[in-house]
């Protein structure tokens, strides 16, 4: 089945643990690619957005990284899983509807589900980049380990992916973190003329 979206040049998958600074690193590239080349995708906004429904909750609060949010998120991560069983595309499908930039960063992937989902919709446009920041790095940014939430398919489910694409490091290093973007972007831009010019 075709998804329901335009036909991007480029979709990266973004994966990585809680506080590794996936959407730090997603809004950094599409700051400096634009958001009419750039679009940010987030597979947990249908998530959040079917919960807050099914449970009469406020939809714009589960999106921040707030306490609300926090509260709901092992029923949550239960109630995703429970949808993804029926429906391993379910959450995938919603958030490439009607997207029309030609490259999309998938902030929020963290399932081999979802990463062969976007390879079986767009093969050879499809890369993973792993976000990665020691444990150190994470709890200076507020992380805190959960049981029921760390330990979940939800944050372990790429631990043993293998080979990703990409590996960004992002341990608070700045001007080394530039470094990898800087090459991240060069690819992207790569990619871009390649079709363009075609």
């Amino acid at each position: 089945m075709a998804p329901q979206g335009g036909t991007p040049r480029l979709v990266l998958l973004f994966s990585g643990k809680r506080k590794s600074g996936k959407d730090f690193v997603t809004e950094a590239l599409q700051s400096r690619l634009g958001a009419d080349i750039c679009a940010i995708l987030r597979l947990s906004g249908p998530l959040k957005e079917q919960y807050a429904q099914e449970h009469g909750l406020d939809f714009q609060r589960l999106l921040d990284a707030s306490t609300y949010k926090e509260a709901y998120r092992r029923d949550m991560i239960r109630w995703g899983e429970e949808k993804r069983r029926a429906d391993p595309g379910f959450f995938c499908r919603k958030i490439v509807e009607g997207v029309s930039q030609p490259v999309w960063l998938v902030s929020d992937t963290r399932r081999v589900s979802d990463i062969q989902w976007f390879r079986e919709a767009y093969g050879a446009a499809m890369q993973t980049v792993r976000v990665f920041a020691s444990e150190q790095s994470r709890q200076q940014r507020g992380w805190v380990f959960t049981p029921g939430v760390d330990d979940a398919e939800s944050e372990c489910g790429l631990d043993d992916f293998g080979d990703f694409d990409w590996v960004i490091e992002n341990h608070g290093d700045e001007q080394r973190l530039e470094e990898q973007l800087a090459n991240l972007l060069e690819f992207v831009h790569s990619r871009l003329s390649v079709r363009l010019s075609k």
